[in-house]
């Protein structure tokens, strides 16, 4: 098997991307993976390209990418004023599930977190991915908050 690289994101990257976003239950229902790409994507592409406390990051073997996630810096001032790194929208190719590739992908974010000098990293997942629960737990993160989230897509009061 081929060595797996890690970099950050370019614009032809975002059919494969977003590929990986709807391909599962939760995605399916939310992303849009047709040709030509959703000009939505490309807009949020180039903001996250231009913000220098986002890095989308893709994962590659043999030119090809198998896996990709985003992560924010987020400066606050509890914790002492710590920097935050928020891990979101973890996704890795089908050809690459029980690879190893999922862990190497977090292990990168971590310590891509510690390198712009984050005090904590943090992320969520939907309540319904079990399996994704396990899977960070496996990589020492811990369930210490309960996450809430208001949809303001659907929310039509004011």
């Amino acid at each position: 098997m081929t060595e797996l690289t890690f970099r950050p994101a370019l614009p032809d990257d975002l059919p494969a991307i977003v590929t990986m976003l709807a391909d599962d239950e939760l995605g399916a229902r939310r992303e849009d993976p047709s040709f030509p790409i959703d000009p939505r994507y490309q807009r949020a592409f180039a903001a996250i390209a231009a913000d220098p406390n986002q890095l989308l990051v893709v994962a590659t073997r043999a030119e090809n990418v198998v896996g990709c996630l985003q992560l924010s810096f987020i400066p606050g001032l509890s914790h002492l004023g710590a920097l935050r790194g928020q891990i979101e929208s973890v996704r890795i190719a089908q050809s690459e599930r029980g690879s190893g590739t999922g862990g190497l992908m977090i292990r990168f974010a971590v310590a891509e977190c510690r390198r712009r000098g984050c005090s904590l990293v943090q992320l969520t997942t939907a309540k319904s991915r079990v399996d994704a629960q396990r899977f960070y737990a496996r990589h020492d993160f811990v369930a210490t908050h309960v996450g809430m989230k208001l949809d303001l897509r659907d929310n039509r009061d004011g």
